[in-house]
C-alpha cells in the first residue's frame, strides 16, 4: 500500500506540473470525464464547418459493470480550429466534469463489451465492433435507433442481443474469442480479425454495402427491431462467412492491419511475439515471418500511409519498433530500423499520423502518449530524451488505452484512458492539439517569434 500510495503521489505531481504547462504545450485542449471506462475511440464523419471551429462525430464505447448494458456512444464534438482557443480558456477544466465540447449524439446497446472500433473508409457511418465473442458486429450508426441503457437491466452479454439493439451484419469465422484485433481496409470494404483460436480471418462486405449506406431506410435496419430474446446468432441479422482463414501464429492475435494500397496485404501481431505479413494472393499461409519481433507479447501494428514500405510495432516490453518490409526476408529473418525506447511500461496502442509520412503516437500503461519523427532520430538534441521523441501528452492520469489522430484536422488526436484502478472511477477521454511552433520546421518559428518580438517592441506602453 506504501508503495502504491508514492506512485500515486508521483503521478500526481507529474500531473500538476503538465497541467500547469498546457498553455504553452497546447494549442487547444478538451476534458471529457466518462462515468465508464471506454475502450477505444475513433474520429468519425465531419458533419458541420464553421468560422472557429467544425463538428464531427466520436464514436466511444462504455464498459459497463453489469448494473447496465455496455453501450456504443456517438458523440457530436466541436473541434476548435487551429489558433482560436484563448490559453487561460483552454487551461481552465474541472478533471470530474464532463467538456461541453462533446455531446452525447446516439447510444446503441452493445452485445457484450465493446473492445475495438474501427470505421470502414468507403462510409464512415458503418463501423465494426469486437466484442468478447467470436463474431465481429457490423453496426450502420446513423439506421440504428437511438437506445438509453437502464439501471438495473439485464447483464449485457456477449451471447445475448439486447432486445432493443441487433447489430446490421454479422462476420462468423472465429472459433474463439476475438477481443481486440480488428481492421478496415482502406482500398476495398473488406474486414480483418484476429483472436485466440490463433488465426486472422478475412471478410469482404461488398454485397452489404449499399443497404447498409442507405440510412434514410431505418426501418430496414435489423437494429431497429422489437422482437425479443434473440440471440446474436439470430436470423434478424445477416450473416457473412469468411474469404479466408489464415493461420501461422502460436498464440493469441493481438492485433491486425491492411497494406494502406492494397486489400490482399496485411500484417498481423500477437502474443507469440511474432510480426507476419500475408497476402491472400499466394494462400493462407505467412508470406513473410519474424519470429522474435519484440522480447514480449506484441500488442500492436500500423501500417505507413503514406510509404507502404513502414511498419511500427508496440510490445509489453515497452518498446515501439520500426520495420522496413524490404529488409524483411524469410526463415524469420528480419532487424528492425530502430527501436524506440521511451515508455516505461507496455505499449498499448501505435499509430501512423495521417498528415506527415514520418511522425507517429504511441501510447502505453505508464499513462504517456508519446509523440516520434523518425527522420529525428539522427539529429539527437537533448541527451536526456530518447531519439525521435519529440513531445510527449501526459494529460492521462493512468493507462492510455486507445488513440486516434483526426484525419479532418490532422494534428488533432482524441485519447482515452482506463482510470479505474488508480481512481475507482470511470475513465477520462481528451481532445488535444499541440502547439504549432512544436512540430513546425525550426527556421519558419524562429522567423515568427521574431516578427513577434518586433511587433511587441513597437507597441505603445500602456499608461
Amino acid at each position: 500500500m506504501k508503495e502504491k500510495g508514492g506512485s500515486r503521489a508521483a503521478v500526481d505531481e507529474r500531473y500538476a506540473q503538465w497541467k500547469s504547462l498546457i498553455p504553452v504545450l497546447y494549442d487547444w485542449f478538451a476534458n471529457h470525464n466518462l462515468v465508464w471506462p471506454s475502450l477505444s475511440c475513433r474520429w468519425g464523419p465531419q458533419f458541420e464547418k464553421a468560422t472557429y471551429k467544425n463538428r464531427q462525430r466520436l464514436y466511444l464505447s462504455e464498459q459497463t459493470d453489469g448494473t447496465v448494458p455496455n453501450t456504443l456512444v456517438i458523440a457530436n464534438c466541436e473541434v476548435v480550429k487551429p489558433r482560436v482557443a484563448a490559453a487561460e480558456h483552454i487551461s481552465q477544466f474541472n478533471e470530474e466534469a464532463r467538456s461541453p465540447f462533446v455531446k452525447k449524439y446516439k447510444t446503441i446497446i452493445h452485445p457484450g463489451e465493446v473492445n475495438r472500433i474501427r470505421e470502414l473508409p468507403q462510409n464512415s457511418k458503418i463501423i465494426a465492433t469486437h466484442t468478447d465473442s467470436p463474431d465481429v458486429l457490423i453496426w450502420d450508426v446513423e439506421a440504428q435507433p437511438n437506445r438509453q441503457a437502464q439501471l438495473g437491466a439485464q447483464e449485457s452479454r456477449p451471447d445475448l442481443v439486447p432486445t432493443e439493439s441487433r447489430p446490421d451484419l454479422i462476420l462468423k469465422g472465429h472459433m474463439d474469442i476475438a477481443d481486440f484485433a480488428l481492421a478496415m481496409c482502406p482500398a476495398e470494404p473488406y474486414v480483418l480479425s484476429g483472436g485466440k483460436d490463433k488465426s486472422v480471418v478475412w471478410w469482404s462486405i461488398q454485397d452489404h454495402i449499399s443497404a447498409l449506406g442507405d440510412s434514410s431506410k431505418t426501418e430496414t435496419s435489423p437494429g431497429a427491431s422489437g422482437s425479443k430474446g434473440k440471440t446474436a446468432n439470430d436470423k434478424d441479422s445477416p450473416k457473412v462467412d469468411p474469404r479466408g482463414v489464415f493461420l501461422g501464429h502460436d498464440s493469441t492475435v493481438e492485433d491486425v492491419q491492411f497494406c494502406p494500397s492494397s486489400a490482399q496485404e496485411f500484417c498481423s501481431v500477437g502474443d507469440d511475439s511474432c510480426l507476419i505479413l500475408w497476402d491472400a494472393r499466394t494462400g493462407t499461409s505467412p508470406a513473410v515471418k519474424v519470429e522474435k519481433a519484440h522480447g514480449g507479447d506484441v500488442h500492436c501494428v500500423d501500417w505507413n500511409l503514406h510509404d507502404v514500405n513502414y511498419i511500427l510495432t508496440g510490445s509489453a516490453d515497452n518498446s515501439v519498433r520500426m520495420w522496413d518490409r524490404r529488409n524483411l526476408g524469410s526463415g524469420g529473418a528480419g532487424t528492425p530500423i530502430h527501436k524506440f525506447e521511451g515508455h516505461k511500461a507496455a505499449v498499448l496502442c501505435v499509430q501512423w499520423s495521417p498528415d506527415k509520412a514520418s511522425v507517429f503516437g504511441s501510447s502505453a500503461e505508464d499513462g504517456f502518449l508519446n509523440v516520434w519523427d523518425h527522420e529525428k532520430v539522427g539529429n539527437k538534441k537533448n541527451p536526456n530524451s530518447p531519439a525521435g521523441l519529440f513531445f510527449q501528452h501526459a494529460g492521462h492520469r493512468d493507462k492510455i488505452v486507445d488513440f486516434h489522430w483526426n484525419s479532418s484536422d490532422p494534428w488533432t488526436i482524441v485519447s482515452v484512458s482506463d482510470d479505474g484502478e488508480s481512481t475507482g472511477g470511470g475513465g477520462t477521454l481528451q481532445i488535444w492539439r499541440m502547439s504549432d511552433l512544436i512540430y513546425r520546421p525550426e527556421d519558419e518559428v524562429l522567423a515568427e517569434l521574431e516578427n513577434f518580438k518586433a511587433h511587441l517592441a513597437s507597441c505603445a506602453p500602456r499608461t
